[in-house]
């Protein structure tokens, strides 16, 4: 015996996607004391050195490779400009 028409399901509604675009990283908060500051920009500029040394070691392993800078390419290249450079003299 049936008590009414089956209701029909409404067709899901996608809304916005949340994947559109990079994800935010955290949130920093930058220090307000005076020693913490000083203490920072030391951080950043010893992490800074440390990035570089890393990628002149990683371009002179991988030499081959011409994204890299200081590989066997740019030895080579400033090996023959001291040479021509004694050579005029």
């Amino acid at each position: 015996m049936p008590q009414g028409a089956v209701k029909q399901k409404a067709a899901a509604n996608p809304g916005k996607p949340s994947a559109l675009g990079p994800k935010r990283g955290a949130k920093i908060i930058k220090p307000k004391k005076a020693a913490l500051v000083k203490q920072q920009k030391i951080k950043k500029k010893h992490s800074a050195g440390l990035t570089a040394m890393t990628e002149r070691n990683l371009a002179e392993k991988a030499g081959h490779l011409e994204m890299l800078a200081g590989g066997k390419k740019e030895k080579k290249k400033a090996s023959e400009k001291a040479v021509s450079k004694s050579a005029r003299k």
